[in-house]
């Protein structure tokens, strides 16, 4: 490669690649003053320049302006600086030319050594920048195969990632060309190509799966206030609608629960409970313990503490906090509050919440039956 065909090559690469002519060049002259004080020792101040026009290569030692010369390949005399260039004081340099008679031979190969280089870094960059902008959001994966230590190998796109026991769904299994959903968890440059990390088991794959599923979602018509999940087990979502007369559950559900199957289906039929979001804490708190039923809630007059009571019917205590604990633990994980439950006997018998309001709500409405 001369130094023609280097401009040239240097133009198309630019052009094709995106990489800057100039950062190719100066790395050029950088690899090319490493192997000349190879040659001169490491003392030695070397400069070496390409020509942007014609790429021809000059090496240069530069050398100090001094009142005693102690070395002439570092040094030069003022006198002898100024019959050069009568401009020189103290302290300038001068560049001698020390180019070798061969130096356009290695200096090519040196060219084209950093211009392949600077072709995979920037391929390198631009999978990693890809990749780096679907952070936090949801893609298929193809299953690979599985490492000595649990973990999935997927393929994403031409990529690899990681989908490491942690992030597994429990009890899921994964078979060789499974197409599944992930969420890109993580992006991290490396001196090679870029190593992905995604998870089957992260809330929000959740979040990004109704995305797909539902467009009301998707546009924010329907907006999704949280979610509490135990992968492959249960989930619960609050929801709320932004326009006037959509029903914010109904869209997740779908039509004969069409959209919140097919969720629950790529998830290996983990549950998923939605729920209507509420500002009230009482009424967000009453949705969250669903399908139980709850006759009362009450909160704390410490709100700081963010503790409720909660009253429900003798026959759901069992419902209400679920099984191993499940139901009020996700509860109260989705809604932020510490919840304690009681039936309703455990309740009147121990004075755990004011009843009088309850019983007074529940004569008026006897009344009303009575009266239709």
């Amino acid at each position: 490669m001369n130094g023609k065909e280097l401009i040239l090559a240097l133009g198309l690469i630019e052009k094709e690649k995106g990489i800057d002519k100039e950062v190719i060049f100066e790395a050029i002259e950088n690899s090319l003053v490493t192997a000349c004080r190879k040659q001169y020792g490491n003392y030695a101040n070397i400069r070496v320049e390409v020509d942007r026009e014609t790429g021809e290569m000059k090496a240069y030692a530069q050398r100090e302006v001094v009142e005693e010369v102690f070395d002439d390949f570092i040094e030069i005399s003022l006198e002898e600086a100024r019959k050069l260039d009568p401009v020189y004081e103290l302290g300038d340099l001068v560049d001698k030319d020390i180019t070798p008679s061969d130096f356009g031979r290695s200096a090519a190969q040196s060219a084209k050594q950093i211009v392949v280089q600077k072709l995979r870094e920037a391929e390198r960059e631009k999978i990693f920048n890809e990749f780096a902008a679907k952070e936090r959001e949801c893609d298929t994966a193809i299953v690979q195969r599985t490492d000595s230590k649990g973990n999935v190998i997927v393929k994403l796109g031409k990529m690899d990632a990681v989908l490491s026991l942690s992030e597994q769904i429990p009890g899921e299994k994964y078979n060789f060309n499974d197409r599944i959903k992930v969420y890109i968890l993580k992006v991290i440059k490396t001196s090679k190509d870029p190593q992905i990390k995604v998870s089957r088991t992260h809330y929000e794959l959740i979040k990004r799966l109704f995305e797909l599923e539902s467009p009301e979602v998707f546009d924010g018509t329907v907006e999704i206030k949280g979610i509490a999940r135990e992968a492959g087990s249960r989930a619960k979502m609050a929801v709320i609608s932004n326009v006037e007369g959509v029903d914010a559950v109904g869209a997740c559900v779908g039509q004969n629960g069409s959209r919140v199957d097919a969720i629950v289906n790529e998830l290996s039929g983990e549950k998923i409970d939605i729920i209507p979001w509420s500002e009230d804490p009482a009424e967000y708190i009453a949705s969250a313990l669903r399908p139980s039923k709850v006759l009362a809630v009450e909160i704390t007059e410490n709100e700081e503490e963010k503790a409720a009571r909660v009253v429900v019917p003798d026959s759901m205590l069992s419902l209400a906090i679920g099984k191993e604990g499940q139901n009020v633990r996700l509860a109260a994980k989705l809604t932020g509050w510490k919840i304690d439950i009681k039936s309703e006997t455990q309740a009147r018998s121990t004075d755990f919440i004011d009843f009088s309001k309850i019983d007074g709500e529940n004569t008026e409405e006897d009344e009303e039956d009575s009266e239709e």
